[in-house]
């Protein structure tokens, strides 16, 4: 279902149409692409008053943990014991049974010094479990990314890590750099997404001199695809003895340069959409304060 310029004119139809999607168990985004609503605000009064179905929400990874911290609580255990027992916080626990009656003091002063030791010879390894389930979860949920997301994440990438034009110094080229493979693969996506050909693509890497200079080549040309021998030649950095680089070690591979040739109208597109983001956010957020 196309919109033209005035596509949320009929608003009470769309949200008719809105609604039976809800209730028939879609989920935001899929309401969102069936309806081509990508307007966020005008989403939420489409959905105004709908709940979303169960299957879109995502269960608290620690309801088990509050009954169970609970359920100890009232059998007399101490925050310290339900701490070593269930590798929570102290803060978390006691937030679970404050409403609780507190159990007498049972133990000596070495016993307790022996349960908070523990608590904390626990608490790193329960930070570094809590810190991987919060970003697994942060990936769980991004799910399938359409070309318009794509699109404009590339943007608002670039614009943040790219070579930019100056008034004082016309560049209207997309240049890029980076260190992460990562970022250079996405930023290749979004290029394939411009259909920008590879034949366009220069790459370059850069480098300090006391690093594996032929490793590093091989492995970002490993990445994007090339021969070693198609890299542009390495550009290395002197190492200045006085400064204290904290990237020296195994995996540093320096940055991958990727210039784009004849890429003046992308570039244009590229800084018009950004500047588009921007009035966009600035006009919801002016929405917002009204």
């Amino acid at each position: 279902m196309a919109h033209s310029h005035g596509k949320y004119a009929d608003f009470e139809a769309l949200r008719v149409q809105a609604i039976a999607l809800r209730r028939a168990g879609l989920s935001r985004r899929q309401i969102r692409d069936r309806l081509h609503v990508h307007n966020n605000d005008i989403l939420n009064r489409l959905l105004e008053g709908e709940a979303p179905p169960d299957w879109t929400k995502r269960p608290n990874a620690k309801d088990d943990l509050r009954d169970r911290a609970r359920e100890l609580r009232l059998q007399g255990w101490t925050y310290d014991q339900i701490q070593v027992e269930l590798g929570c916080s102290k803060s978390s626990i006691s937030l679970w049974v404050r409403d609780l009656p507190r159990p007498e003091r049972k133990r000596s002063s070495e016993e307790a010094a022996a349960i908070a030791r523990r608590g904390w010879e626990a608490t790193p390894q329960r930070r570094e479990e809590e810190r991987q389930h919060t970003k697994a979860a942060a990936r769980q949920a991004i799910g399938d990314l359409s070309d318009r997301e794509v699109f404009l994440a590339g943007v608002a990438l670039y614009w943040a890590e790219g070579a930019k034009d100056k008034s004082y110094s016309r560049r209207e080229r997309l240049h890029f750099i980076n260190s992460d493979p990562n970022v250079i693969s996405f930023f290749l996506r979004w290029l394939d997404l411009l259909d920008v050909d590879r034949e366009r693509l220069r790459f370059r890497v850069s480098i300090h001199e006391s690093a594996n200079v032929t490793d590093a080549e091989e492995f970002w040309a490993g990445l994007v695809g090339v021969e070693p021998s198609a890299l542009q030649k390495t550009t290395v950095k002197k190492h200045n003895p006085k400064t204290s680089r904290k990237n020296v070690e195994e995996a540093y591979r320096g940055c991958l340069s990727v210039y784009v040739l004849k890429s003046a109208d992308l570039y244009r597109r590229m800084e018009g959409a950004w500047y588009g983001i921007v009035v966009s956010v600035r006009e919801a957020d002016q929405a917002n304060r009204t």
